[in-house]
């Protein structure tokens, strides 16, 4: 079965093409075929690579973004990057919704109905949501009448305790569908199945703590293999620092500045989404490889930064663990987590005494899904690379075999 899996964002599109056989791998096998496009403007950067080898770089000009994703798409079947002779031997496509709203915990085939009740969560992420339906819209003209199926980021999260997920304003917020959401929930819920693999543990057993560090960051508590809390909430905005998102802030800053007059409501949103986090204290960058390298060259402002968001991020993972009543292994996931020694042994310093130490040679290098603890830690420390797509793509094998 030949699964392609679609991930939309505002401004840029990634997908992948897998083939699962008659059972599920027990690791993700590799891609038959991967693209990523990114655009601002009528202008965008494309790479394609396929399980050959062949590698196509392009720079492309349209005029508009669904152009940009048909064009990304057709390679699959054209040009010398291809993996399959015609769009017709796709039998599946999975689309990464990144919010159910409070109508979505589980993947879905998507209908007619289905489509039109994920427009209406457009509400909670619009650039997001409108980005994922525009897709699902391309690939039935490109593609006709082949199954396509939506997998929900907050679906994980979903079943999370009351009393982590409702938020201590008025209860009618609860009954309006204003509620901590979390995300990454696909990436998070793979890893703890993918942790219990490496540590050859029932994941019914396990009390772990999943960190998801990239441009967007979030930590989850999950026990037994459930979410019971996590640190992004109603928006992807709550929580960690992140690489331009300011994470949690006291509310009464922003009604201090709209009094104020500083600022409105899309101003509010641009300052928090955009211009805060990393980029917003160093001055320099989002990208937490640009920090690293100012602060060696004495940058106090990289600096600041790299504290704040190593102080955050302990704190985070010290929550989860008192939510836990302990925890069994610690995940790094997703971009820092998987690259950055130094954030991995900076999160960890001063972490001893919840059981957890670091063999500083593993950590230097660690090889993709490694226990890097040492022998003695109490705690398992483990890397694991981020694999939203796979993910994805062995729901919808599922929901095809169902």
């Amino acid at each position: 079965m030949k699964i392609l899996v679609l991930n939309s964002g505002s401004s840029s599109q990634k997908a992948c093409l897998y083939e699962i056989g008659d059972e599920l791998p027990h690791y993700p096998p590799a891609s038959l075929w991967e693209g990523k496009v990114e655009w601002s403007g009528d202008k965008a950067k494309m790479v394609v690579q396929n399980s050959f080898g062949k590698v196509l770089n392009a720079e492309v000009s349209v005029s508009s973004r669904a152009q940009f994703v048909e064009h990304l798409l057709t390679t699959l079947w054209n040009g010398e990057a291809c993996a399959i002779a015609s769009f017709s031997e796709i039998d599946a496509v999975g689309h990464r919704v990144v919010h159910g709203g409070p109508n979505f915990e589980d993947p879905v085939r998507i209908t007619p109905e289905i489509y039109s009740a994920i427009r209406q969560a457009e509400i909670f992420a619009p650039l997001h949501i409108r980005s994922e339906v525009e897709g699902m819209k391309i690939v039935e003209e490109l593609l006709g009448g082949v199954p396509q199926f939506a997998v929900f980021d907050t679906g994980f999260h979903r079943q999370m305790p009351l009393a982590a997920s409702v938020y201590p304003g008025p209860y009618e917020w609860y009954e309006q569908g204003i509620h901590r959401y979390g995300f990454h929930g696909i990436n998070h819920q793979y890893c703890a199945g993918r942790a219990a693999q490496l540590l050859n543990r029932d994941l019914r057993s396990l009390k772990l703590v999943s960190c998801h560090l990239g441009n967007g960051c979030s930590v989850a508590a999950i026990y037994q293999g459930r979410s019971v809390d996590t640190t992004m909430g109603f928006t992807p905005l709550d929580g960690l620092m992140m690489g331009t998102r300011s994470g949690s802030v006291d509310p009464g800053i922003l009604t201090f500045l709209l009094r104020q007059g500083r600022l409105d409501g899309d101003g509010l949103d641009d300052l928090l989404n955009r211009k805060s986090g990393l980029l917003g204290i160093s001055g320099v960058s989002g990208d937490m490889r640009e920090i690293l390298s100012a602060l060696r060259n004495g940058n106090e402002r990289a600096r600041l930064a790299f504290d704040i968001y190593i102080h955050r991020l302990r704190s985070a993972i010290g929550s989860m663990a008192a939510t836990l009543g302990g925890m069994d292994a610690l995940v790094f996931t997703a971009g820092v987590g998987e690259n950055s020694a130094e954030v991995r042994a900076a999160a960890c310093e001063k972490l001893g005494f919840l059981g957890i130490k670091l063999d500083a040679a593993s950590n230097a290098k660690p090889t993709l899904d490694q226990d890097i603890a040492s022998a003695d830690s109490q705690v398992r420390v483990l890397v694991i690379r981020a694999q939203e797509d796979w993910a994805i793509a062995a729901e919808c094998w599922k929901l095809v075999k169902a």
